[in-house]
Parts: C-alpha cells; sequence; structure tokens
C-alpha cells in the first residue's frame, strides 16, 4: 500500500525551518528595475552604521544607528572584494556576548545610500547623505 501523501508544514526528518528572506528594496529608474539593496535584517538584530575609522586588521570603528560606538571586524567574505572608506554606510550585526563589537555584513556605495537617505529608510541619527547630492552653493559674502 503506497504512503499517504504528505501535508505542507508537517515534520520531516532532516528538515529544517525556512529562514526569513532577506529584506530588500527594489530600486526603479525610468520605470525599470534596476536592482535590489538588502536591509538589515532586525529579526538577527542586524542595524545600520557608518564608518568612523579605519584601525588595520580587518578592523573598523563604527557609530551604529542606536548611538553605541563599536569596533567591527570585515568578515572574512568581504575581506579582499569590498573596501570600506570613512563615511561608509555599512549594515552589522553585533555580537550577543561583547556589547562594543560587531560584524560588518554589507557595505553601500554612496549612490546606494544617497537612494537609501532620498526614500526615508535610514534611521535620522546616522543619515549624513540627505544633503550630499544637491548642496546649493552660498554666494560670495561681499564685504
Amino acid at each position: 500500500m503506497p504512503d499517504p501523501p504528505e501535508e505542507p508544514g508537517s515534520s520531516h526528518e532532516g528538515s529544517t525551518t525556512p529562514e526569513t528572506p532577506t529584506p530588500t528594496v527594489v530600486v526603479v529608474e525610468g520605470g525599470q528595475e534596476v536592482g535590489r539593496l538588502p536591509l538589515p535584517r532586525r529579526s538577527r538584530g542586524e542595524v545600520f552604521a557608518i564608518a568612523n575609522q579605519l584601525l588595520g586588521a580587518a578592523r573598523i570603528r563604527v557609530m551604529c544607528e542606536d548611538s553605541v560606538p563599536r569596533m567591527g571586524r570585515i568578515t572574512g567574505k568581504m575581506k579582499k572584494k569590498m573596501w570600506i572608506r570613512e563615511g561608509d554606510l555599512l549594515i552589522v550585526r553585533p555580537w550577543g556576548f561583547q556589547e562594543g563589537k560587531a560584524d560588518i555584513l554589507f557595505r553601500y556605495s554612496r549612490t546606494q545610500s544617497m537612494y537609501l537617505s532620498r526614500r526615508n529608510l535610514l534611521p535620522s541619527s546616522i543619515d549624513l547623505f540627505q544633503g550630499a547630492e544637491s548642496a546649493p552653493e552660498s554666494p560670495p559674502a561681499t564685504s
């Protein structure tokens, strides 16, 4: 006699719980989808941060959106592929056992950072990109 069909969602040995998909923002320019930007997974404790100071040895001092300065460690898969400069917008995951440290997971380009700022997706505590693209020049002062 054949086995009865399994119901969706029933537990089966070797199965794991499905992961929540990465939250993303769809970038649309001129009516066409250009790409997707990852956002921090709040369920995993990920937050936005700004790179403040490069310390060497894959370490960077970052200021997180919760106003806590942390020592950021560049993870292995990012070490050689993506260079981080001071002022870059990052996604970091603070360590659960040491408050002052975090892993750096993703770096946004300047264009991506300004896009997130225009869409009001950045917290005001770290939004340094709000007037970066169209800062009007002040007229010269005359005496």
